[in-house]
């Protein structure tokens, strides 16, 4: 009775302030701080994408494909029971894909080209269902990991080929997210942070580079399965954040240090990487990869949100 009770006090303050409707959508021009557009769904809006060109919304069994310079609706997509508004969008213009789930009872990944409006493939990447997906910057590559949480596996999305198999533990874990390095060409690192509060860093640009390979795709990928395997390319940092939160990283810079530019011999890279939890932590890491792959962290930076959001409110 009571829960009731608390369910039809939220409809009310949802009636009386359609601001808080989660099926209103509202467009901002950041500059002036204007409203530009307001878009009304019938159920939950769950994700919202969007580049200079697209903008994407994610319903529980639709996703909507609109024009960002007009908020005219392009297309629309059936989409399997989504409810936890799973998807990845990458907004290169040259290769803009969105990824969706495309079962329920196996990982299994639909891939739709956003600029020509049609689907590209579909990728059967795991035996369980879906938990986490992110697409690389420039589109070119797609990582996926399913509830089971062992395992992250890196598809080529031109032909849907496998080029990487990631091993993140021998026992189940939930992957909260995936993030890829911010290069436009080849994505340097993976990172990913799961219920078991550890940090996994999978290292792709070096793995590349010890086969001194080409920078023909083909000819990388059947050899990197094995090598993605070794542990070499797979660095962990224990107890990053408190287990069971769930957390959100992302790569924000990657340098690298070339020793012969001329066969463009990575020595070194350093990744800076932060990690926001649900619990109010904003955390700053910077990793330190040398040649031999030896892992140096540091802890940069560290506060807690909620108390400063709490200090200015005070302090007003």
């Amino acid at each position: 009775m009571v829960s009731k009770s608390l369910t039809r006090i939220q409809e009310d303050s949802v009636m009386n302030e359609p601001s808080l409707s989660p099926r209103r959508l509202c467009l901002f021009n950041t500059k002036t701080g204007t409203a530009l557009r307001e878009l009304n769904f019938l159920t939950s809006i769950l994700a919202v994408r969007m580049n200079k060109k697209r903008l994407l919304v994610v319903l529980q069994d639709k996703t909507y494909v609109y024009d960002l310079n007009t908020v005219k609706i392009l297309d629309s997509i059936d989409t399997v029971p989504n409810l936890k508004g799973l998807c990845a969008f990458s907004p290169s213009l040259d290769s803009c894909f969105l990824a969706l789930p495309a079962s329920t009872v196996k990982g299994s990944v639909l891939l739709y080209n956003v600029m020509e409006l049609q689907s590209h493939c579909e990728i059967d990447a795991h035996r369980a269902p879906l938990a986490a997906v992110v697409l690389s910057s420039n589109g070119t590559y797609i990582a996926t990991a399913s509830e089971q949480g062992t395992i992250i596996r890196v598809h080529l999305v031109s032909d849907a080929t496998k080029s990487y198999s990631f091993r993140r533990g021998t026992y189940p874990s939930n992957i909260f997210s995936l993030s890829f390095g911010p290069s436009m060409q080849l994505p340097d690192i993976l990172v990913a942070t799961s219920s078991s509060g550890s940090l996994h860093v999978f290292s792709m640009g070096f793995a590349i580079n010890q086969r001194k390979s080409s920078s023909i795709l083909g000819s990388i990928i059947p050899d990197s399965v094995a090598d993605a395997l070794d542990p070499t390319h797979h660095q962990v940092l224990q107890c990053a954040v408190t287990a069971g939160v769930k957390s959100n990283s992302v790569i924000r810079k990657v340098d690298k240090v070339v020793a012969d530019t001329s066969t463009s011999e990575i020595v070194s890279c350093k990744a800076t990487i932060s990690i926001i939890t649900y619990n109010g932590y904003f955390q700053e890491y910077s990793l330190s990869i040398n040649q031999q792959n030896d892992p140096v962290w540091a802890l940069e930076h560290e506060f807690n949100l909620l108390r400063v959001i709490s200090d200015n409110a005070i302090s007003l």
